[in-house]
């Protein structure tokens, strides 16, 4: 059984496409030097804080960057260099799911250190609806036999799955 991460939501809002090669274990992020830099810059971003913490059910498995306790707030660290709707639908998600852990009034903030910045996020009822149904989509879309049609968009050209959408 496939237990949706967070990696899960954010390709979904990103590409269906990369969601699905990345659900039927073909991985390309391995040869992405921009891949190599966004795990740096989450390894080496608020090195005194508590990284990666740990989440799982039957359903689902996530991984926080950090958690602050003191004002209940997860912290999801971006190495782009710009501000991504599909952080805020990765972020949305584990608040939903800590909301199912038990876990209420959660407040979620990306920071992109490149941009020295931060964003808030928060979840409201019609933000949760959403994510039902990403999360069925998602499930559908991984069982295809075949991965969904390119979509050429302009960041395609720097995905790690170019070569197998394109060549």
């Amino acid at each position: 059984m496939i237990k949706i991460t967070g990696t899960h939501i954010n390709y979904y809002f990103h590409c269906k496409r990369h969601l699905w090669f990345f659900s039927n274990s073909i991985g390309m992020e391995h040869t992405s030097e921009l891949v190599a830099i966004g795990k740096f810059i989450s390894e080496s971003t608020y090195e005194r804080k508590k990284h990666e913490i740990h989440f799982e059910n039957e359903k689902f498995s996530f991984v926080i960057d950090f958690f602050d306790k003191r004002t209940n707030t997860i912290h999801e660290i971006k190495k782009s260099d710009k501000f991504d709707e599909l952080h805020i639908w990765q972020v949305k998600f584990y608040i939903f799911q800590l909301k199912k852990f038990g876990i209420e009034n959660v407040k979620g903030v990306i920071d992109y250190p490149k941009l020295k910045k931060t964003f808030n996020v928060e979840l409201t009822p019609d933000d949760e609806k959403k994510l039902v149904e990403a999360i069925n989509d998602i499930l559908l879309i991984i069982k295809q036999p075949h991965p969904p049609k390119v979509i050429r968009k302009p960041f395609c050209r720097k995905c790690s799955y170019y070569e197998l959408c394109y060549v």
